[in-house]
Formats: structure tokens, sequence, C-alpha cells
């Protein structure tokens, strides 16, 4: 080929490369920020990813009122799967119980009512009578509650959340951040999806009182399933919501609202934002090899590592083709290897814009060679890592 059809040829290609760019610059949707709404603090989380889209004083220290509820819910529901107590267990309702201040399922005391019921309660009533003889039927007492609860905020890696009774009232070593919350729902959600559809019924009866869901979401927008109100004097009006478009579920919290209304105007804003303008994609399915690597003195010489959750990552909307990921692998892995072992990890990035780091983890168990298998091993690692 003649020298000019070279350079020819290679303009060309050069002239397609930048239109293709200034089409995908073009076309890509610029996102606006935030709305803004008259609550002390908020943040818009994707269920699916976990990825932040809004975020206002996300990771401070507020008052949760009866929001506290979410991660009451979690322990009772964990209590449930395990065995430890069951849905038809029948609760004596003390008088601690029954004398709690604030909203009530108007439970008697000394009387038995059914864990389900106590929990429809705390779910829709938000009642605080309810939510302390759960807790007392799971722990003993309150206070002994109160620290499991601790430990599973610990657990989920709750960074801003201290809890010292079961309900949410009022104490200044009481607190959550609005980011916390998110990270609880998504997990409630995630953990103990049998339980999460309490959080979408929106009236419940007992002892003929009938009372409704102060969740007004549920009402106004159909695709709303949950998820919890709070206020208290000192907290304003808070609410988290819950709301899933298609194949995308969006958690908003939002915390220290002065007007009820304002709650529920902000959580509807931040819902539509979220899904306007971001869409979720799925990158690795759970549990299939993303990456398979040598394992040294083992009785199988390959071990497949991937993730124990499906990886997603949220972005703007017509931004997807710059999603790239890079896996790094530990670089000499011996036998024993335990299903669910972390041996490396994949880094999400948005061009440049780290989004997340999920471990890469064994897909299954391998158990060590016998001797002579481990022997040869040895050698050939020897002269493995000799040369590498």
């Amino acid at each position: 080929m003649p020298y000019s059809n070279v350079i020819r040829a290679l303009l060309l290609l050069l002239t397609l490369v930048l239109s293709s760019l200034i089409w995908a610059v073009a076309h890509a949707q610029a996102i606006p920020p935030p709305p803004q709404v008259p609550v002390r603090a908020y943040v818009l989380m994707d269920y699916q990813s976990g990825n932040l889209l809004a975020d206002s004083k996300g990771d401070e220290r507020m008052e949760p009122a009866s929001i506290t509820k979410l991660m009451t819910g979690y322990v009772i529901y964990k209590a449930l799967k395990s065995g430890k107590i069951h849905l038809d267990d029948k609760v004596t309702i003390t008088e601690k119980a029954w004398k709690t201040p604030g909203s009530k399922m108007f439970v008697k005391v000394g009387s038995q009512v059914p864990v389900d019921d106590l929990l429809m309660g705390m779910v829709v009533q938000s009642g605080n009578d309810a939510t302390v003889a759960l807790a007392e039927h799971v722990a003993g007492s309150e206070e002994t509650f109160a620290k499991l609860m601790n430990q599973e905020a610990e657990r989920l890696g709750l960074k801003s959340s201290h809890f010292t009774n079961a309900p949410g009232l009022p104490d200044p070593n009481h607190y959550m951040s609005a980011h916390d919350i998110a990270t609880l729902t998504r997990a409630l959600i995630q953990d103990f999806p049998e339980h999460y559809s309490r959080y979408s019924v929106r009236s419940f009866k007992y002892n003929n009182i009938e009372q409704q869901n102060r969740n007004r979401l549920l009402l106004t927008d159909a695709s709303v399933d949950g998820v919890k109100t709070g206020h208290t004097n000192t907290a304003g009006y808070c609410l988290v919501s819950s709301a899933k478009r298609n194949d995308t579920r969006l958690i908003g919290v939002v915390l220290g609202a002065e007007k009820e209304k304002d709650r529920f105007v902000a959580s509807q804003a931040l819902l539509n934002y979220g899904f306007s303008f971001f869409e979720s994609r799925k990158l690795y399915d759970a549990n299939t090899p993303i990456v398979t690597t040598r394992i040294w003195k083992g009785k199988e010489n390959e071990l497949p590592l991937g993730v124990i959750q499906p990886l997603y990552v949220t972005v703007p909307k017509g931004q997807a083709p710059q999603v790239s990921t890079t896996t790094t692998v530990q670089p000499k892995i011996v036998a024993p290897a335990q299903k669910d072992q972390p041996f490396g990890e994949i880094v999400v990035k948005l061009g440049d814009q780290e989004m997340s780091r999920t471990p890469l983890v064994a897909l299954q168990e391998v158990p060590q060679s016998g001797w002579f298998g481990r022997l040869i091993d040895a050698i050939l690692m020897f002269f493995y890592y000799l040369f590498h």
C-alpha cells in the first residue's frame, strides 16, 4: 500500500474515533444537582449497588426517633430466622412495655399477644409498647436488647449509630446517620424479604382500634413499598422510603423536617431525581467464576474466584460505557482455602472515579493435598517464584 494511502487510512480512523467520542459526549445526559429539600440531612442510595446518588450531611449523627425500629426489627427477624422465637409465640405484656410513652398499639398489661401481631403493631402502627414487649421477649430486657442492636450495628458497618432503647425515644447516646439508616434498610430488605412486605401494609387493627400507616407515600406513589416514619419534637419529621420502578430500587432517607408534609415532599423529590437521572447495571452474577487462579498444595490446582452477592454499579444515564473493572488476586495462594474466603478484589471505576471495591472470594473449598502432593508443589513453587 502506498505511503499516502496509509496516512489517509489513519486519518480516517482518527476521524471516526473522534466523531464517536464527540457523539458520546453530546448524548451523555448532564446530571443536575439533587433537589433542594427542607430537611437537616438526607441520602439517596441505589439498593442493588449501594452507591449513594445524593447526600447532604449523610454521615452526621442525628436523632432517628422511630426509624430506630428498623434496627429493632432487624434483630427480631434474625431471632425468628434462627428459631430462637416464633411468630406464634405468646408474649406477656409487662407494665414497663405498657407504660412506654409515645405512639401505641394499645396492648393491655398482663395480656398475651402473638409475636406476629406485635410486629404489625411495631411496623404499621409504630407502637412503642409493642416494640418494648418484643425486645423483652427476645432478650429478657430492653437494656440487653439494646446491646444486641449495637452488636448488629457494628457487624453491618454502621459507623455513626448507637442505641440505648428499642423504640427510639430521645437519649443523648441514641443516634444514627442518614447513611447508616440507608445501609440498614438495604440489609433488612436483602436479608429478610419475607418480612419486608410488612412495611407496605397501609393499616392494622388491634383491640378494635385501627391505625393507618403514617407513610403517606404508600398512598400517593404506587412504586413505594416502605419503609418507616419517625418523629419527636427534637428529631423533627423523618422518613425512610423505598421504591421500585422496573428493575431499579432506590432508598431515600430524610431527617429533621420541620413540617410533617415536608418529609413526604422531600422523599418524593429525591426518589424522582434518582429514577430520572441514574441507572444500575449488573457487572457480575453471584457465585459465578470471574477469574481462576493457581492454588498450591491443594487437592485441586485451580481456585475459582467470584463475588458473594451480584455486583452492580449505578451511574448517570448514558455513562455506562465508561464503567471499567480491574481485578487483583493474591499472588501466592496455598491450600487449604475455605469457601467465601477473600483472595483479591474487584475495583469498579467510572472513568477515573473509583465507585466500589468488592472482595473476590473462593467459590469452593480446596483442602490440602497429601504429603507427596505438597512436596511436589513446594518444589514447583520454588522454581515458579524464582523465575516470576
